[in-house]
């Protein structure tokens, strides 16, 4: 199996929509999911998800699962804090708690990283609970049993299905790091997301189980070829 989790294109986050180029984007992205066609489409229940899958949705003339699970405004209030402006943000965008995270004190914990003195009186270890059941659920569903302490997949029913989820950057590297088991300290602080950004994973089975390893992380390949605008969250070109 292929999964492709691929974030919103540029949003109007109030009210939750894209903007004109968000939609350009959209197109982009379908033009090159349609080359090779998804057995399978979900999305986030926010529109932004919504509106970013319907292109490829009309090109594939085929609908899109919703889940609500994947909703951002549920992660957001599981994974975010107050800054020193009374602003709130993600956990992993604010300073003092992205320098928290990449500590050896945190890293130590492995997977129980919210046990940290200083990280257990929010919500982060029912949120991390929360997506690790669903998403596991998800998996399953797919064909591949989640044995978590063992850090493998059991395949239950093999197939070469084209599988893709149109979701978000702040659930996605919950999401992502759950399925692959890295440890969400690490590979939030570590790795953003581009608008339309997709990332490939492959479920290879060998002799009946299947270690999930990243092909492409956050391509944007699509808008190169449309030539649209190269950028991370409108603010630094590359």
């Amino acid at each position: 199996m292929l999964f492709f989790y691929i974030r919103h294109a540029d949003p109007i986050y109030n009210p939750d929509s894209l903007t004109p180029l968000g939609e350009r984007q959209a197109e982009a992205l379908a033009k090159r999911l349609a080359l090779f066609g998804l057995d399978k489409i979900y999305a986030s229940t926010s529109n932004r998800a919504i509106q970013t899958a319907q292109p490829a949705c009309e090109l594939l003339k085929t609908g899109a699962e919703l889940l609500d699970f994947c909703n951002e405004a549920h992660a957001f209030k599981e994974f975010s804090v107050m800054d020193d402006e009374g602003r709130r943000r993600w956990l992993f965008e604010d300073t003092g708690y992205r320098r928290l995270l990449a500590s050896a004190q945190v890293r130590e914990l492995g997977d129980e990283w919210y046990n940290h003195p200083e990280l257990r009186g929010g919500k982060f270890r029912s949120g991390i609970e929360r997506i690790r059941r669903e998403s596991d659920k998800l998996l399953y569903t797919l064909g591949y049993e989640h044995i978590r302490e063992e850090r493998i997949y059991r395949v239950i029913k093999p197939n070469n299905d084209r599988v893709a989820l149109f979701a978000h950057a702040g659930f996605g590297v919950v999401f992502l790091s759950s399925i692959l088991d890295i440890p969400f300290p690490e590979f939030s602080i570590h790795f953003g997301m581009s608008h339309t950004g997709m990332t490939v994973i492959e479920f290879a089975e060998n002799e009946g189980y299947a270690i999930p390893r990243v092909l492409v992380y956050s391509g944007d390949a699509h808008l190169y070829r449309e030539g649209l605008p190269l950028s991370y969250n409108n603010r630094l070109r590359f």
